[in-house]
């Protein structure tokens, strides 16, 4: 997916997701478009600074099918079989406001 279609997809409602299912994209309050990593709730935007960028290949990024929302929150694999590994527990990512 495109930077534009990641976006469009977002503003519609849709569930995107990166690497897996347990990344979401998301748009905060703000509307800067974020990815989160849902066990943990650590964040990173979903481009760099320039916001051109993606953080991310764009054959990363994929939206949702119902079942995989609804039934597999957490699935570490993408529909085409491939996937991203995980550090477990978050090992590394940090939620926001966590003090240390």
């Amino acid at each position: 997916m495109t930077l534009e279609d990641i976006k469009a997809a977002v503003d519609a409602c849709q569930t995107v997701h990166w690497a897996n299912t347990g990344y979401i994209v998301h748009k905060d309050r703000l509307g800067q478009y974020l990815i989160t990593y849902v066990p943990n709730g650590s964040c990173i935007g979903l481009t760099d600074r320039s916001g051109h960028r993606l953080n991310g290949k764009e054959t990363e990024f994929f939206v949702a099918q119902s079942k995989d929302a609804a039934e597999n929150p957490g699935n570490q694999s993408r529909p085409d079989g491939q996937g991203r590994g995980v550090a477990p527990r978050g090992a590394g990512a940090f939620p926001l406001g966590r003090q240390l």
